[in-house]
């Protein structure tokens, strides 16, 4: 399991996760970058995510699915909103409609993504934040950040393949 730390930040209105890899940086950038391998892995097991679109750019978008409780697909969207390949990634990550617009009660996190050199590895910080801690504590409550580690936890099988 690559994930190392997980921490709540109340005060910054955020939560990270803290993974370690045995893979050189630009190799795990290319699980954010290509929307294959992010398919693999962004959702938790179970509940693996489908990219319609992934338009990394500035202001590109990625539109994706996930089955909801129910079955149904559940829409979500990324706003790209700084890429500095391959060590920092920033996004809008949020509930949407089939075309990548903004719906539902949910509110929105920025997710960054610090890549660095680790040894022989990587050491990838993903801190996720919010507008207010009320919002932060209601993706809490559904899971968010357990949820996240356990999708990063998928990542080490992307990584070991060619």
């Amino acid at each position: 399991m690559p994930v190392v730390s997980t921490a709540k930040h109340p005060e910054r209105r955020s939560f990270q996760i803290v993974c370690a890899f045995a893979a050189p940086v630009e190799k795990v950038w290319q699980l954010w970058a290509d929307p294959r391998k992010v398919e693999r892995w962004w959702g938790p097991p179970g509940y693996p995510a489908t990219f319609l679109r992934h338009d990394l750019t500035v202001p590109g978008r990625a539109i994706y699915h996930m089955p909801g409780p129910d079955g149904e697909p559940t829409f979500a969207y990324w706003r790209f909103l700084l890429i500095e390949p391959p060590t920092h990634l920033e996004i809008e990550n949020g509930f949407g409609d089939e075309h990548g617009e903004p719906a539902g009660d949910i509110p929105a996190s920025v997710v960054v993504v610090e890549l660095e050199p680790a040894g022989e590895g990587t050491r990838m910080t993903v801190s996720t934040r919010f507008e207010t801690v009320e919002a932060l504590e209601q993706l809490l409550s559904l899971g968010m950040q357990e949820g996240m580690a356990a999708a990063l936890g998928q990542a080490d099988g992307i990584l070991a393949e060619g």
